[in-house]
């Protein structure tokens, strides 16, 4: 069996959010699909149809969420870092515009960029790794190259 990397962070945010929805979420959908049973008719119960969808969502995540769990292996996380690593805060800019973006690198069952939250799979992420202060590269935006800079490590 093949692991992903993740964070400590990461992998305590997955375990708290499997935690509400199996201790939760999911005894409530159950109580509201019994409520639901009880007004009668369940071909035309709106309710009842409603909340056993929210179940089948909620039993999807829970699946999804043990399947992350299982396939991750906790890295420990240690700076300072001389270039782009698994774990580091990467700041990259854009020779052209001055653009900055941020990101932690990660795995892939924590990624979040619109958080700052990148992984190391992604094709920026595969771009920085084991990049210094100053190193350059290009990425394809929308069909066009631009060059980046890597601009701080953290």
């Amino acid at each position: 069996m093949s692991y992903s990397p993740i964070t400590r962070r990461g992998m305590v945010k997955l375990k708290e959010e499997l935690e509400r929805l199996q201790t939760i979420e999911r005894p409530n959908v159950i109580q509201a699909i019994e409520e639901a049973r009880a007004h009668g008719d369940l071909s035309e119960n709106a309710e009842y149809h409603a909340a056993k969808e929210r179940q089948s969502i909620i039993l999807s995540r829970i699946d999804d969420l043990q399947m992350r769990i299982g396939m991750s292996q906790v890295v420990e996380v240690m700076g300072p870092y001389s270039k782009c690593v698994f774990g580091a805060k990467v700041t990259i800019e854009n020779v052209e515009t001055d653009e900055t973006l941020t990101y932690t690198l990660v795995g892939p069952h924590e990624s979040d960029p619109e958080h700052g939250y990148l992984s190391i799979a992604a094709p920026i992420g595969k771009a920085v790794l084991g990049l210094q202060v100053g190193d350059a590269f290009l990425l394809k935006k929308a069909g066009v190259e631009e060059e980046y800079r890597i601009a701080n490590i953290e």
